[in-house]
């Protein structure tokens, strides 16, 4: 089996913002699998979650946040930019990480064992993984996915890469895949790494929206509230994934970027930045309970926190 890092599934650890103790454990696919990566390799990933400043609600949902690829390229010497799956992926895989560098791509959830509790076996979702490891001869897969290293094998290797007979073939696009390289820079540690992403950090702020998001998401909420309680369970969760869970994971990862950026200077933003995460659960618990119910004040300290916090990174000197 050809290995990136060596590792295994029993005994990896993960990130510590994926152990435990969190409002969400999990925030988005990509974003969660960058963490991993970057966890895995040594580095610490917390550094290369600044542009969650930036989060906004985009009229329909809030941003689907990202580490920045100019951050991950600065701060660790990581490059990841789009590739062509020309070639069967199991054999891209396996030359990429004998090369020392890996890939990132989009497969079906249906085929992954670590989502049973959601979609395995049970719904087509398209979701990301990095590879850690590939046996192609074998048909074992290790994969960086969600908030831990994962394997599958056999029946479900051949469904996830579509080598199985009943696999989808000619009507189905290929899978939207990034190469991920390591040696675009050094790779920043200590005071070094905490300079440049308090660097980074000021010029992400200065791209934060200009007015308060959750003033524009109170309006659409409002609109949006009497059909969601009448909704299937399908569409609340599309929904709630999209705005309220967005929106909180989002600032729960801005919270710990603060805690370990800024240190006592950042407690207040930080302390403003866990209401809203607090609030959006909150938001979120009532409106999976279908009834009709007043949110007049949980947008109130949506809105007064993010305010709060936003006021208070602006502050800091330079």
């Amino acid at each position: 089996m050809v290995s990136l890092l060596g590792l295994q599934p029993g005994t990896y650890e993960p990130h510590p913002l994926h152990r435990g103790g969190q409002t969400y454990t999990e925030t988005n696919c990509y974003t969660d699998i960058i963490i991993e990566l970057l966890h895995a390799r040594g580095d610490e990933a917390v550094a290369a979650l600044g542009t969650t400043v930036r989060l906004d609600f985009e009229g329909d949902q809030w941003t689907f946040f990202k580490p920045s690829p100019n951050d991950l390229e600065l701060l660790f010497g990581v490059d990841i930019h789009e590739m062509q799956p020309y070639r069967a992926i199991p054999a891209q895989i396996e030359e990429l990480i004998g090369a020392g560098r890996t890939m990132i791509v989009e497969l079906d959830s249906w085929y992954l064992p670590d989502t049973i509790a959601t979609s395995y076996r049970t719904e087509h979702v398209k979701t990301s993984v990095v590879a850690e490891a590939i046996d192609p001869a074998g048909e074992k897969f290790r994969y960086f996915h969600n908030t831990s290293l994962h394997e599958l094998r056999d029946e479900d290797y051949r469904g996830v890469f579509r080598l199985a007979p009943s696999s989808p073939a000619d009507d189905v696009l290929p899978p939207y895949a990034e190469l991920v390289r390591f040696d675009a820079g050094p790779r920043l540690h200590g005071d070094a790494l905490r300079a440049a992403a308090r660097e980074s950090f000021r010029q992400h702020l200065r791209c934060a929206p200009a007015d308060n998001p959750f003033d524009r998401f109170r309006a659409r909420f409002q609109q949006d509230l009497p059909a969601l309680l009448s909704a299937d369970a399908a569409e609340y969760h599309a929904y709630a994934f999209a705005t309220l869970r967005m929106a909180g994971a989002g600032f729960q990862l801005l919270a710990a970027h603060v805690d370990w950026l800024l240190g006592p200077a950042g407690e207040r933003a930080s302390a403003a930045l866990r209401r809203i995460v607090d609030t959006s659960r909150l938001l979120n618990l009532k409106l999976a309970r279908r009834r009709p119910f007043d949110a007049d004040a949980s947008m109130d300290e949506l809105s007064a926190a993010w305010g709060e916090a936003l006021a208070d990174l602006h502050a800091l000197p330079s």
